[in-house]
């Protein structure tokens, strides 16, 4: 059993969500007889810093309530420190919580979860991009193109909830949307491209479960790479739906690799941002790497990986 985790609540994920889902857990924790310190900041800058002071005065644990946004936080603390990473899942997507196997509607679960102490070690991505001014920590997935349009607009939108809000967004922003002239660098591999997005997946999904690296595994020690290439719009619509199974990686205009060190830079006028976990973490040129190991995180004590 862990004692005296801090607890960081984000109460706006999921419309509200987040704070009920936040006092449930606490609830469940107290019920195991663990006593939180719960941690409800301003904004994301002032939760970390409350987090960073708890962690440093000796919490033995972070939980975070919310979705891949907060666990994107609490990654920026724990990662590569060994301190365990506890999720309540109470986001619109909640992606890192489907690879590792959380209950996604169930706070107590999670909570329960949380107090068996049981853990398990991840991979993660490293980001560092041209304005970012120190690499940043990643779950799930790092894109750039199509993608991080859909990724601005999406977050700008009140409604609708979950997947569906992107798949809108992805309307509006394709008519103007042109493919961007892309370097790929994987392994000291390189190509240039006429790409509509790039995905570089330490886990396999983003946006809710849209599988756009179906076959990242957290646990390899390398990055699964999607491009899609220039394709016409009809043809990306045709497309698009089958991203929630991973069948768009079977058509012609998708190519998949796989690298440990991922190298994106282009000669589009304008600035490319690259977004990581639903975040905006700066703009190309960027490097990503791959650190194994560098998560620990409550699961299920039968965890199995979801198959791939």
């Amino acid at each position: 059993m862990i004692a005296a985790p801090a607890l960081v609540v984000n109460p706006t994920s999921g419309k509200g969500r987040g704070a009920r889902y936040g006092e449930r857990a606490e609830r469940a924790l107290r019920a195991a007889g663990i006593t939180p310190q719960r941690i409800v900041g301003r904004d994301a800058h002032d939760a970390a810093k409350q987090a960073r002071a708890a962690l440093d005065a000796g919490a033995s644990a972070l939980v975070v309530v919310g979705g891949d946004g907060m666990v994107h936080l609490g990654l920026q603390l724990v990662a590569g420190t060994g301190t365990p990473l506890g999720v309540i899942p109470a986001g619109t997507g909640n992606d890192v919580a489907r690879y590792v196997g959380l209950p996604l509607a169930d706070p107590e679960a999670a909570a329960r979860i949380v107090a068996a102490g049981h853990a398990a070690t991840f991979d993660l991505g490293r980001v560092t991009s041209a304005d970012s001014g120190e690499p940043r920590w990643f779950g799930t997935v790092m894109a750039c193109g199509l993608d991080s349009k859909v990724n601005e607009r999406a977050n700008r939108m009140r409604r609708p909830r979950g997947p569906s809000r992107y798949t809108l967004a992805l309307l509006a922003e394709l008519g103007p949307f042109r493919a961007l002239p892309l370097d790929v660098t994987i392994d000291a591999t390189h190509e240039s491209v006429e790409g509509m997005l790039i995905a570089v997946g330490n886990g396999p999904s983003y946006g809710g479960g849209m599988r756009i690296c179906p076959q990242a595994d957290p646990r390899d020690g390398r990055f699964q790479v999607t491009v899609v290439n220039r394709v016409g719009k009809a043809t990306l619509l045709r497309i698009f739906p089958k991203v929630f199974s991973g069948r768009h990686a079977e058509h012609p205009a998708v190519d998949i690799r796989h690298g440990s060190r991922i190298e994106l830079a282009s000669t589009a006028p304008e600035p490319v941002s690259v977004w990581a976990d639903g975040e905006r973490v700066g703009t190309l040129p960027a490097v990503c790497e791959t650190v194994a190991g560098a998560l620990t995180v409550f699961v299920p004590a039968r965890f199995v990986p979801p198959p791939q």
